[in-house]
C-alpha cells in the first residue's frame, strides 16, 4: 500500500464496532437463556473467530448486515465441539472463552495462528488451575486443552499483572463456581466484562480496598438472561484518526457513536490535554456503555516538557501506544512510554516494531526494555514492515501522512483484524 503525505483529514468516518465489547457480547449471549440480537457487531477477523467458536459449541448464529442473532444454550447447555476451536489471531477469544470452557463437562482444545501460539497463556492457566481445572498447553502457550469440570472452586485472585483478559477469564469461570469468585486488581483495566455481565442480569460487586486496589466479585453458579444490545464504535480505532487529524492543521473530522467507557477514553483526555480541539456531542448510554460523537479539529498546543506515559496511564492506553509513538514525533518535546513490557507479547513485539519502523522513517527514537522515547522528528517516507500486526500497520499508515515523500506499507491486509478497509477510509478523508 502506497501512502503519501496529506494536508488535512476532513469528513465523517463511521468506525468499526468495538472489538472488545463485541467479543464479550457474543460469548455471554451464547451462554444466556434465550435469543439475543447484537446490533453493530464488529466485522473484524478476530470477532468472526469468536462467532465461529461459539457456533461450534452449539449456539445458533444468524448474521444479517451488521447484526448478529445468537440463540443461547444457557450456562449448562453448550456441547462438546467436533474438533479444535480455532481462535485465529484473537487472544481475547482464547483467553475469555477459556473461562467459559473451564466450567463445561467436556474436553475442548483451543488453537490459533502462529502469532497467537507464541503469546503467553500461563497467566490464565494459573487461576484456572486454582479453580480445579486441568489445562494442557505447549509450555504455557497454545494449543490449550481444557478439561472442563463442574462445579469449579470459587477463588479470590490477586492479579499479578494488569490484564482485562485475565480478569475476564476468572470472572467467566466464576459463573460455574460455588460461592463468591473475586478478582483483585491494583491497576484498573477496562471493565467491559463487568458491564456486560450486569446487562445480562448477573450482579457484579465492586469494592474499594484500603490498599488502593479494587475487589470485583460475583456469585456462582449464575444464569444469564438474553437481552438485545447495541455495540458502540471502537475508540481504539478512533485513536488513529484522532491523532492524524490532531497532527494535520486544518483537519475537521467527525467520528459518530464512539464508545466513551471511562476505562478506554484516556486517548481523548490525553489529546485534549495537548490542546487538541476535541468536542463531544450526542452522548448517550447504550447497554451499560457510554458513547458519543467526537469531532476533532487539527492543531496541537503541546506542553513544555516530554509527555510521559507510565504506570496506570500505560495500562489505560495499551492499545494506543503504537499511534502515540507517531504522535510523539510531532510534539515539541517528544514522548516517552514506560511500564509497557506487556507490548512485547502482543501480535508482534510492539516495542521493537515501533522502534524499527520509526528508525526507517528517520525518527529520533530510543528503545527501553519496557518502552521507548521518541523525540520531535521530521519523518521521511519509507518502506514499513508491520510484522503482521494490525495496529503497527495502521499507526505507520498515519505516520506516512505526516512524512515527506511516499511510504510503502507492506502487508496492509493485516489491518482487517480490527479495522477492515482502513486504508480505503484513510484515502477518502485525506486531502
Amino acid at each position: 500500500m502506497i501512502v503519501r503525505s496529506a494536508k488535512a483529514l476532513n469528513g465523517r468516518v463511521n468506525l468499526p464496532a468495538d472489538k472488545s465489547i463485541s467479543h464479550r457480547a457474543a460469548m455471554l449471549a451464547a451462554i444466556a437463556d434465550g435469543t439475543t440480537v447484537i446490533h453493530n457487531y464488529a466485522g473484524s477477523e478476530d470477532c468472526m473467530a469468536t462467532l465461529r467458536c461459539i457456533e461450534q459449541l452449539g449456539a445458533r448464529i444468524h448474521k444479517e448486515a451488521t447484526s448478529v442473532t445468537v440463540t443461547g444454550c444457557g450456562t449448562r447447555g453448550l456441547t462438546a465441539p467436533a474438533g479444535p476451536l480455532d481462535c485465529g489471531n484473537s487472544g481475547t477469544t482464547m483467553r475469555l472463552i477459556s473461562g467459559i470452557l473451564a466450567g463445561q463437562p467436556f474436553i475442548s482444545t483451543l488453537v490459533g495462528d502462529r502469532s497467537l501460539q507464541s503469546r503467553p497463556m500461563r497467566r490464565i492457566l494459573e487461576p484456572l488451575g486454582e479453580m480445579g481445572v486441568a489445562v494442557g498447553s505447549n509450555d504455557g502457550r497454545a494449543p490449550l486443552t481444557i478439561h472442563g469440570r463442574s462445579p469449579l472452586h470459587a477463588i479470590q485472585y490477586g492479579m499479578p499483572i494488569s490484564s482485562a483478559q485475565v480478569k475476564s477469564c476468572v470472572l467467566l469461570a466464576g459463573l460455574y463456581a460455588n460461592g463468591e469468585t473475586s478478582v483483585i486488581e491494583y491497576v484498573a483495566t477496562r471493565d467491559h466484562t463487568e458491564r456486560m455481565l450486569a446487562w445480562f442480569r448477573v450482579p457484579v460487586l465492586e469494592r474499594n480496598l484500603e490498599n488502593g486496589g479494587l475487589n470485583i466479585s460475583l456469585n456462582g453458579p449464575a444464569r444469564l438472561r438474553a437481552r438485545d444490545l447495541v455495540i458502540p464504535n471502537d475508540i481504539s480505532a478512533a485513536a488513529f484518526m484522532l491523532v492524524a487529524a490532531a497532527c494535520l492543521p486544518g483537519s475537521d473530522l467527525s467520528l459518530p457513536n464512539v464508545g466513551l467507557n471511562p476505562t478506554r477514553r484516556a486517548i481523548v483526555d490525553l489529546l485534549i490535554g495537548l490542546g487538541v480541539g476535541i468536542f463531544v456531542s450526542d452522548e448517550q448510554d447504550q447497554c451499560n456503555e457510554p458513547s458519543g460523537t467526537l469531532r476533532v479539529a487539527g492543531g496541537i498546543r503541546g506542553v513544555g516538557r516530554t509527555v510521559l506515559i507510565r504506570g496506570e496511564k500505560t495500562a489505560r492506553l495499551v492499545d494506543e501506544i503504537p499511534i502515540l509513538a507517531v504522535l510523539g514525533t510531532q510534539l515539541e518535546h517528544g514522548l516517552e512510554v514506560r511500564d509497557a513490557a506487556e507490548l512485547r507479547v502482543k501480535e508482534s513485539d510492539r516495542i521493537a516494531t515501533v522502534v524499527e519502523n520509526l528508525r526507517r522513517m528517520r525518527a529520533d527514537v530510543e528503545e527501553y526494555e519496557d518502552g521507548f522515547r521518541v523525540g520531535p522528528s521530521q519523518l521521511q517516507g519509507a518502506e514499513i514492515d508491520p510484522h503482521g500486526d494490525h495496529r503497527i500497520a495502521m499507526a505507520f499508515g498515519i505516520a506516512a501522512l505526516l512524512a515527506d515523500g511516499e511510504s510503502q506499507i507492506n502487508d496492509p491486509e493485516c489491518t482487517a483484524v480490527s479495522f477492515p478497509g482502513f486504508f480505503d477510509v484513510l484515502g477518502e478523508v485525506s486531502v
